[in-house]
């Protein structure tokens, strides 16, 4: 079952239309029709739907048949849990962090220990760039969980201008905040409290692990 299909099914059991969804969501209706046509969510999106019907998001994207919430993982604490590698993210300037995903291919999951998922939601993101070697490198996978806040140090995925996403270092100052490349040859970007409020500037998820490939 595709996501589009989930979407209608959850819907009619719930006795939702699209713009009630879209409601309860925060989006516009338009986008929810969109959903049930093929079109991929983002993160947030999809742990937003994934809270209001309380169903996981491998059930929500149809990759299991489990209903299983964050209350079934402590029942499956030996079972790891498939968190859909959602599309590419800049380790250099922004890109678009949301790329079409082809959820039939095995290497758009990675998985997760139990116990980690059943402590908050996680989404994989492939780096693209080379602006955070030499830690990590271009096509290594990201395992993140998603947060709106992070400690100084820490490193993150955060969006720019509502569409765009780069991984970064994170440094905080009394004056904004800067986004910080481990390589060398890229400067860090620096953006003032206004800039974070206009731009905008929004920090979705921190890096918890890194997956690299054998070289």
């Amino acid at each position: 079952m595709t996501l589009a299909q989930r979407m209608k099914q959850l819907r009619k059991e719930k006795k939702v239309t699209q713009e009630k969804l879209a409601q309860v969501i925060g989006m516009e209706r338009s986008s929810v029709g969109k959903y049930e046509t093929g079109t991929i969510p983002s993160p947030d999106v999809l742990s937003a739907m994934s809270d209001y019907f309380n169903v996981s998001i491998d059930y929500l994207l149809g990759k299991s048949d489990v209903r299983h919430t964050a209350k079934d993982f402590a029942t499956a604490k030996r079972h790891g849990t498939k968190i859909p590698v959602l599309g590419n993210v800049a380790a250099g300037t922004p890109i678009t962090a949301i790329e079409n995903v082809d959820y039939d291919d095995p290497d758009a999951w990675e998985e997760i220990p139990a116990d980690m998922a059943e402590s908050g939601e996680y989404f994989a993101l492939r780096l693209k760039g080379d602006s955070m070697e030499p830690r990590m490198l271009n096509g290594d996978v990201v395992i993140v969980h998603q947060q709106s806040d992070v400690n100084n140090g820490d490193t993150a995925i955060v969006k720019v201008n509502g569409d765009d996403a780069t991984c970064k270092k994170i440094k905080k100052t009394p004056q904004g905040m800067m986004l910080i490349p481990l390589n060398p040859e890229y400067e860090p970007m620096f953006f003032t409290h206004k800039e974070i409020q206009t731009i905008p500037v929004e920090i979705i998820g921190k890096v918890v692990e890194l997956r690299g490939k054998f070289r």
